[in-house]
C-alpha cells in the first residue's frame, strides 16, 4: 500500500509522470475541461472536497515551481485567493493570468483535477519544477 498521504491513483500516476515544465490544474466544480485534457473527477457534492485540501495534498507529492491563478480571483474571491497563496508559500512563483487564458492553457495540462468547490475562480494551474 502506497506510504504518501496522497492516495488517489489516477492523481499519483499523473504526478509520478510528470517532467519539468509539465503542468496539472486543480479547480472547482464549473471550470471547464478540454476534451483533450484527462479529467480526474473528485467532486463529490457541494463544495466536497475543498479546493484548497486538494492543493494541500498534492503539492506534497508534486515539486512546483510556478503557479498560474486567473487574475479575476483577486477580486471576485479575495478570501479564497488569500488561502491559495499561504498554502502556496513563497517558494512558488505566482504568475496572474486571465481566467480564458487559463481555460486555454488547460489543452497543454497533463490532467484536471476537479473538486467539489463552489466558489468563484478557485482554479489553480501548477506548473512542475525539479527536485535536485
Amino acid at each position: 500500500m502506497k506510504k504518501g498521504i496522497l492516495l488517489n491513483s489516477q492523481i499519483s500516476a499523473v504526478i509520478a509522470d510528470m517532467g519539468h515544465f509539465d503542468t496539472l490544474g486543480i479547480g472547482d466544480a464549473g471550470m471547464p475541461v478540454p476534451n483533450t485534457t484527462k479529467k480526474i473527477d473528485l467532486a463529490v457534492t457541494k463544495n466536497l472536497p475543498r479546493f484548497n485540501d486538494v492543493v494541500e495534498t498534492v503539492l506534497q507529492e508534486l515539486q512546483v515551481q510556478r503557479a498560474f491563478i486567473a487574475s479575476e480571483m483577486k477580486t471576485a474571491n479575495p478570501e479564497g485567493l488569500k488561502k491559495l497563496l499561504a498554502t502556496l508559500g513563497s517558494q512558488v512563483t505566482i504568475i496572474y493570468i486571465p481566467h480564458e487564458q487559463m481555460k486555454a492553457d488547460l489543452h497543454q495540462a497533463r490532467a484536471f483535477v476537479r473538486t467539489g468547490e463552489e466558489h468563484p475562480y478557485a482554479n489553480v494551474i501548477l506548473e512542475s519544477g525539479v527536485v535536485f
